[in-house]
């Protein structure tokens, strides 16, 4: 099962692009279109030579990886608003989203109309405005921007890839037991 183990590839500029198994970076490194970073203790056999198994593998030539805008969808609202009603501040666990313009109103379904509410300001705002309700928002709502880094989450990063990823090393690791 070591040809399955992950390994992380890196941009010509040492940005972090994606993660491929064992058997796609030797095979990479095989062709020249790769250099090997940093490698394992452990060996792989090949019928005419042994490599040590690579753990993180940089590209010689720099890939253009578009920027995708993020999905509109509740756990991407909360996390935008951090988890904090946008009309009283109160961080909960029972928060709805709320349309500043509701959309019998003609509200749109946007990133710059949605925000995050808790039931009771939701509830009190109802299906008016935050002005005829007498409410005011926190913040002006806007889509965020582009997270070239959104497909690697803390639990699924080997420990040895942390130097390459900044914005993980900071966050502890979870174990195995929780």
């Amino acid at each position: 099962m070591l040809i399955r183990s992950r390994v992380l590839v890196l941009n010509q500029n040492y940005q972090p692009l994606n993660i491929c198994d064992v058997r796609r970076a030797v095979s990479l490194l095989g062709k020249g279109k790769a250099e090997t970073v940093q490698h394992g203790v452990e060996y792989i056999h090949t019928v005419s030579r042994m490599f040590e198994r690579p753990e993180v593998i940089r590209l010689v030539y720099m890939v253009r990886k578009p920027l995708h805008r993020r999905k509109l969808s509740r756990r991407e609202v909360f996390q935008r608003d951090g988890y904090v009603c946008q009309y009283c501040g109160k961080r909960s666990t029972q928060l709805t989203l709320d349309h500043v313009i509701p959309r019998c109103k003609g509200g749109q379904h946007t990133w710059e109309n949605v925000v995050t509410a808790c039931q009771r300001c939701n509830h009190r705002k109802a299906g008016s405005t935050p002005r005829e309700a007498g409410m005011s928002l926190r913040g002006q709502p806007r889509e965020p921007r582009p997270n070239p880094y959104a497909g690697f989450s803390a639990d699924r990063v080997d420990p040895a890839w942390l130097p390459f990823m900044p914005w993980l090393a900071k966050q502890p690791l979870p174990t195995a037991a929780g």
